[in-house]
């Protein structure tokens, strides 16, 4: 299924191939907490950027590997790379269109301990 969705004003546009039945991940750590972010993490091959690469402005903290990518317009982070997989992207499902949803199961995971949780993540599918 191809899913698509934006940043709150539309100027960055994203699409995802993945499940009408999604399982995401709610991150406690200090960012994802503070915006509501809530994970779909694909391989890299799974997420494309239809429109907006010129408005993404990034954000880098910590060890700099996870790469956030927010709208410079409005403010939304539609995606990004994550951390715990640099590999492939995390999508959040707050910004997907809801019309090719057919369910969502959230998972937690505990961010704030991320060292001792990052096992508790499961590989990303090929």
């Amino acid at each position: 299924m191809i899913h698509r969705g934006s940043c709150h004003c539309g100027a960055v546009r994203i699409e995802v191939e993945a499940p009408e039945d999604l399982e995401v991940v709610e991150c406690n750590c200090s960012i994802c907490s503070r915006t509501g972010y809530l994970h779909l993490i694909v391989p890299k091959r799974a997420m494309r950027l239809l429109a907006g690469e010129e408005s993404l402005t990034l954000y880098t903290f910590n060890t700099g590997t996870a790469k956030h990518y927010f709208c410079r317009v409005c403010g939304c982070k539609p995606f990004y790379v994550p951390r715990s997989h640099p590999e492939g992207y995390s999508v959040n499902l707050r910004c997907l269109d809801r019309s090719t949803i057919r369910s969502v199961s959230v998972r937690p995971f505990d961010g704030a301990n991320w060292e001792a949780a990052r096992a508790t993540l499961p590989p990303l599918s090929a």
